[in-house]
């Protein structure tokens, strides 16, 4: 049987949602209460939710909203969403108006209506899951009633693709919603099949089923090549769970039989990592057809129970006996390979399933342990929200595939060989690097095939050598290398759209010198350089006369300052003076070309020096009236001002963006900053708006604070229209103390907590026999190794010679470099389920 590719690729998008699930929407109740006509506008294409329409709860129907309240956030992980309709009492629309109408739930995708189901139905959250998912995976699976339904099936997708037939006694079980799980994210690579009728399950071939009892068959069809030839079925013992049908799907899913050419020890299959035996079928190079046939029927045999391996004594070194046929390598650690001699393919059946039989209870416990140990990893207490989304997340792997990995023999050579080279430098044991890791494949994906730009990474705990000779002083640092001689930091937020935006600026010199006017103007309309048109909003071109070369080399040293976050051009040809006087200036000057070109501001520089240059164009960046959201959020708050911001819950109105727009043109100079907040963009904005006062007011709202001073929070009247000489009239009786502050925010340290490790104190309760507080030479202290966790400490080692002494004694683990992130790529990563 060969492995299909998209089985590992699902197999892996199985462990994210059996991993503990991250909640976007805190710990309150998921379950939404809206009115009809709040509820169909929010609806969203392609987009499922599931509605419950009611005048008022009888008590009758509270046992009802009470399982599908508690299915809402199962469904969540679906995306889907469940909400009460609250219907007036003269409503008398289809979903409110009929009695029997209130007695039934609603699927919609959309604003498409699904499936209507009786709320009986929906009796628990098994049951709701369950069919809510039955009726969304309609493609993805069949119901079928007689056999020949499930043959007309089986033949279509003979040497196509595989099959899941399921028979569940009832739906609405526990086994259905497991099936259904299962299938959302299988659903893409088997065609799942599903039946109720117990009649079907005996005509599959089982004997004397239990039709009392789940049962699931694994139908190999794509091997199937002829319609004349019937599709191998292979069952799971174990009962229908999520967690036992995954593993049953990754086992048809992983090679029939594995040809090794290496020491048995050595080798490791899916087989022994989901606690199964291997078993080895020793070939020679005159015996090979046969002993592969022999391999191949003993692997049908044995498919789900065991895997096998065909090894060649002619490749390998076997200090074994001749006569020595076959050989049994378990699961577990420390115990040798079983070398024996058998006389037929039986004895090895027999070998394998009694050994089953003797360790299933061993094997039941220790899932069960396992279980409670990841629960009780979820229950952790952390005091840093990056450790504790990145603990909370470790299971999943990431596609690493596009990021070349670095080491001391192949950092310089790799940086030599591209023209821009990313590097990011990161520890692999250290939560903000790992959570940056992630940002960093979604930027690898997005600029896949990019000409001339590689995107590598160095571990530093690995090679902390080439961190050490880069100055890495803190984790994680991104730099790019410009043909291995010139470097640029990153220094800006960590999001993947900012990360792109500053690797394809960095592309570009800074300043790019123009050689003509027409190149400085095609640059001021965003047409120079064209491939960076959609990277930046605003150019800078610095217009310099040939007796202002003083500014020119301030102006060339603040575009190696910002190389990378802004967009800069420098003109300084002898008719620079015609076109500063097309825009009103005198050189030396700033145009500033906003939108395209279709605004140009020109700017006298009175000041010549870098950094006030610098100073200034990181200010006349910043727009007039922004949108503030969490991204551009520090920019502004290192102005120092105060704040005037509008919540909107939405796009602000015309006429309200218009006055403040008036207003903040007309502001005194750096007297404070105008800005709106949407909150439907910007969902953190509702949290501060808790913040500002007691309970939340009507939207839009205007609201003055200063953080820098005091705290306080002044409300603008909602009886006044947001105008600017309202407004203006406001700010005056504010600067007068005429208004009363809604709240002012409290001046206490934001601290974690829990209190901070006293690694020290630890490391001398552990270590009795070494004095306290005992003072090293420099190079003598021994070398620490990592937390094994992301919550650990996360200092940065400075000491060259420490590192340098570790590289030469080997510290622990040091032969597994690359291993300790546990977050390695698999080769194919799992596709996202399409259907929601």
């Amino acid at each position: 049987m060969s492995a299909p590719k998209d089985g590992w690729v699902s197999s892996f998008s199985f462990l994210l949602f059996c991993a503990s699930s991250i909640p976007t929407w805190g710990s309150a109740s998921l379950l939404q209460e809206l009115s009809p006509q709040e509820y169909f506008s929010s609806l969203q294409a392609g987009r499922a939710s599931l509605a419950y329409f009611s005048h008022n709860v009888s008590p009758g129907a509270q046992p009802f909203l009470e399982q599908i309240g508690n299915s809402a956030e199962a469904l969540q992980d679906y995306g889907i969403s469940v909400v009460k309709v609250n219907c007036p009492k003269e409503d008398v629309s289809r979903y409110c108006g009929k009695e029997n109408a209130l007695r039934k739930a609603y699927l919609f995708r959309g604003n498409v209506l699904i499936r209507e189901f009786p709320t009986d139905a929906l009796f628990d959250v098994n049951s709701i899951v369950a069919n809510v998912l039955f009726a969304l995976l309609f493609n993805e699976v069949k119901y079928v009633e007689t056999l020949a339904d499930l043959q007309n099936i089986e033949n279509t997708l003979k040497g196509r693709s595989n099959m899941v037939f399921a028979y569940v006694p009832a739906t609405g079980t526990a086994e259905h919603r497991a099936v259904m799980e299962v299938a959302f994210v299988y659903g893409t690579v088997h065609q799942f099949v599903l039946t109720t009728e117990a009649t079907l399950l005996k005509d599959t071939g089982n004997d004397e089923p239990d039709v009392s009892s789940a049962r699931l068959l694994f139908c190999h069809c794509q091997q199937a090549t002829d319609l004349a030839q019937p599709c191998r079925r292979t069952a799971m013992e174990q009962a229908l769970t999520m967690l036992n049908i995954h593993r049953h799907l990754k086992l048809m899913g992983a090679p029939l039989v594995t040809e090794v050419a290496e020491d048995p020890e050595k080798v490791s299959t899916v087989h022994l990592q989901l606690g199964l035996p291997l078993v080895f079928i020793l070939s020679q190079k005159e015996t090979y057809e046969a002993d592969k046939r022999t391999a191949e029927f003993v692997a049908w045999q044995l498919l789900g129970k065991a895997g096998v391996a065909l090894l060649s004594r002619d490749l390998v070194d076997l200090n074994i006996l001749l006569r020595s046929n076959v050989a049994l390598k378990t699961p577990d650690e420390g115990v040798p390979i079983k070398y024996l001699v058998l006389e037929d393919t039986d004895e090895v059946i027999t070998l394998v399933e009694d050994k089953n039989k003797v360790e299933q209870i061993q094997e039941d416990e220790e899932e069960e342990e396992d279980e409670e140990e990841k629960e009780n990893n979820n229950q952790d207490i952390q005091d840093d929200q990056v450790v504790e989304a990145i603990s909370r997340d470790k299971k999943r792997e990431l596609p690493l595939e596009q990021i070349l990995v670095l080491t001391e023999e192949t950092f310089h050579s790799t940086l030599l060989d591209s023209a821009w080279t990313v590097v990011l430098f990161y520890a692999s044991w250290e939560a903000v690097s790992l959570a940056v890791l992630r940002s960093y494949t979604e930027v690898a994906d997005l600029l896949k095939g990019t000409q001339g730009v590689l995107l590598s990474r160095v571990n530093c705990w690995d090679w902390p050598g080439v961190c050490t000779k880069e100055n890495v002083t803190q984790f994680p640092t991104i730099r790019i290398y410009e043909k291995g001689e010139r470097s640029v930091m990153y220094n800006g937020m960590w999001g993947t759209e900012e990360l792109t935006s500053f690797i394809m600026l960095s592309r570009v010199s800074c300043p790019l010198k123009l050689a003509t006017i027409e190149e400085a103007e095609g640059y001021l309309r965003g047409e120079f350089p064209s491939e960076l048109s959609s990277y930046h909003h605003t150019s800078v071109l610095g217009v310099f006369s040939t007796a202002t070369s003083e500014a020119r080399e301030a102006f060339k040293e603040a575009g190696n300052i910002l190389s990378g976050h802004v967009t800069m051009g420098m003109y300084f040809e002898d008719d620079a003076l015609a076109l500063s006087r097309k825009y009103a200036v005198s050189p030396p000057a700033l145009l500033l070309a906003r939108s395209g070109g279709q605004s140009v501001e020109g700017i006298t520089l009175s000041k010549q020096s870098a950094q006030d240059m610098v100073q200034m164009i990181r200010y006349e960046l910043l727009e007039v009236f922004p949108e503030i959201t969490v991204q551009n959020l520090p920019r502004y708050l290192e102005l120092r001002k105060p704040f005037l911001i509008l919540f909107s819950d939405g796009v602000i109105g015309q006429m309200e963006s218009e006055e403040m727009l008036k207003l903040a043109k007309g502001r005194p100079w750096q007297a404070f900053v105008a800005c709106w907040l949407n909150l439907k963009k910007t969902p953190v904005g509702r949290g501060v708006l808790k913040t500002y006062f007691a309970t939340t007011p009507s939207l839009p709202v205007l609201v003055w604070v200063n953080l820098h001073a005091g705290g306080q929070v002044f409300k603008f009247p909602s009886e006044q229209a947001i105008a600017e000489m309202n407004i203006l009239s406001w700010l005056e009786k504010l600067k007068a103390g005429l208004e009363i502050p809604s709240s002012t925010l409290s001046e206490e340290d934001w601290k974690p907590p829990l209190p901070a490790y006293d690694f020290l104190q630890m490391m001398e309760t552990a270590v009795p026999e070494l004095p306290p507080h005992t003072s090293h030479r420099r190079g003598d202290v021994p070398e620490r190794c990592p937390p094994e966790s992301p919550g650990g400490d996360t200092a940065v080692r400075e000491e060259p010679s420490l590192e340098t002494k570790a590289e030469k004694v080997g510290s622990p683990g040091r032969d597994l470099r690359g291993t300790a992130p546990r977050l390695a790529a698999r080769e194919k990563q799992g596709k996202r389920h399409s259907e929601l």
